[in-house]
């Protein structure tokens, strides 16, 4: 799955990469002459997490194959919540990151701004959620695989209330 080019036709830009995210690319893909409001959501890699100061570096993994079908769940339930939504970026990167570089987009157009930012909130929280993608953190006392690991849920469940 390579992400770093926009696709040539239709509206949903999904994939993971080893390179630099395409994010200037990706909030211009996301502009349409119908679509008044582009979010973007940028996650980086700080220098500390839970229990964690010092992280010097992630490392992302990802079962790829799996990641592709989550990341299109994610856009058709998108899609479905917020029907007038234009385009949906999510790309994630793997291999090893430094501090301050981003690890994952999460880009939607649409007319108004309230459905572009409440569908970009479900689009990265729904990514965290239903993709299988792993971090591996490295800090100046050791290293371990992040913390927050939880069971893999379906799209449709993420923000629902029970």
């Amino acid at each position: 799955m390579i992400a770093v080019k926009a696709p040539a036709n239709g509206d949903n830009w999904y994939g993971l990469t080893d390179q630099e995210l395409p994010i200037g690319d990706a909030y211009s893909w996301s502009v349409r002459p119908d679509c008044g409001a582009v979010v973007l959501f940028s996650g980086t890699i700080r220098n500390h997490a839970e229990g964690r100061d010092g992280v010097e570096y992630l490392t992302y993994e990802a079962y790829e194959e799996q990641a592709a079908q989550r990341f299109a769940a994610i856009g058709d339930e998108l899609r479905t919540r917020w029907p007038d939504v234009g385009r949906v970026v999510l790309i994630h990167r793997t291999g090893q990151l430094q501090i301050g570089e981003s690890s994952v987009i999460a880009v939607v157009s649409a007319p108004h701004r309230p459905n572009a930012f409440e569908a970009a909130r479900f689009a990265i929280d729904a990514l965290k959620e239903t993709a299988p993608i792993w971090k591996h953190e490295v800090w100046a006392d050791g290293s371990d695989w992040g913390t927050g690991a939880h069971d893999i849920i379906d799209p449709a469940s993420v923000g629902a209330t029970t």
